[in-house]
């Protein structure tokens, strides 16, 4: 196979930061989606380098192990312990020292070692597996699908994948569908698919964790008299009450009408409302009469 440049993959200079990494992996991840791009056998191809290539430097072990090892990265552990053999040998051991230093009575090197190095040690006696790459999506979910517990069937590197949402998944929140990454080598099991979660906003509810924040309009004679009033829930709606001499930006709060807890089926957080006093417009001779009357009668 063809060593692949992860960082010409993700078009990001060797000097590129955390950051820079991440938004360029972002925007040629969505560019080259497979929902973006049906039965574009070039564009899926591109999108799996790019997961790839993400999952390598967007970690910043593995990126070190790549930016000292190259395509051989994976095998940096072999290349290390080597470089510690050599430097014992290097420092008067004997040959039999050498063989056995730092091992626990199993041959450490593998194959794909030998082959670089030839057959100078000992022959393997047994193939080393490697568990196959972590690959890496991001999902987009308005705040109702959020809300509820449902499968979602998504399309990476051409294979369908049906899986469960939780209720009460976060915005940014990542979880892990294992066996769905890259193949393994040598037999190796296969690696991982990461799910980042992007929640949109609504148009009439914040969402803080588990709270939900909404404005509620209060005409002006209610919010002065009190009485009941029906506000809309995330799931509903529910009467609420409202004191006499409510001033502007009063907050009250509805418990257990927020959001679901991220697996902790029956459990809500709260629904804060905050009431925004309407001031009338457009009054009447009749309306404006009655106000200064008012006025009168509370500067006196």
């Amino acid at each position: 196979m063809a060593f692949i440049d992860y960082y010409k993959v993700l078009e990001v200079d060797k000097k590129a930061t955390e950051a820079e990494i991440k938004k360029a992996y972002r925007k040629l991840a969505r560019k080259y989606h497979p929902d973006i791009n049906p039965n574009d056998k070039e564009a899926e191809k591109r999108f799996k380098e790019i997961n790839e290539a993400n999952e390598v430097l967007g970690n910043a072990e593995k990126r070190k192990k790549y930016d000292a090892y190259g395509e051989h990265w994976q095998h940096a552990a072999e290349f290390e312990k080597a470089n510690q053999n050599q430097r014992y040998y290097g420092s008067g051991g004997t040959q039999e020292e050498f063989n056995n230093y730092g091992r626990d009575g199993n041959d450490d090197y593998s194959d794909f070692f030998e082959s670089l190095f030839g057959n100078a040690g000992r022959r393997s006696r047994s193939t080393h597996q490697f568990k196959g790459p972590d690959y890496t999506s991001e999902l987009q979910l308005n705040l109702e699908e959020a809300y509820s517990t449902h499968k979602k069937t998504i399309t990476v590197n051409g294979k369908n994948i049906r899986f469960t949402i939780p209720a009460g998944i976060e915005n940014g929140q990542t979880i892990k569908i294992a066996g769905h990454g890259g193949d393994g080598r040598n037999g190796g099991p296969k690696g991982d698919l990461y799910i980042t979660f992007i929640i949109n906003n609504h148009p009439d509810f914040k969402r803080d964790k588990d709270n939900l924040y909404a404005t509620v309009s209060l005409d002006l004679y209610k919010a002065v008299l009190g009485g009941e009033i029906t506000v809309n829930t995330f799931d509903g709606k529910a009467k609420l009450k409202v004191a006499p001499g409510t001033q502007n930006g009063t907050k009250v709060k509805l418990k257990g009408k927020g959001f679901p807890v991220y697996k902790k089926e029956g459990d809500f957080g709260d629904l804060y409302i905050t009431f925004q006093i309407k001031i009338p417009t457009h009054l009447s001779a009749k309306e404006m009469e009655l106000f200064n009357e008012l006025s009168k009668l509370r500067a006196s």
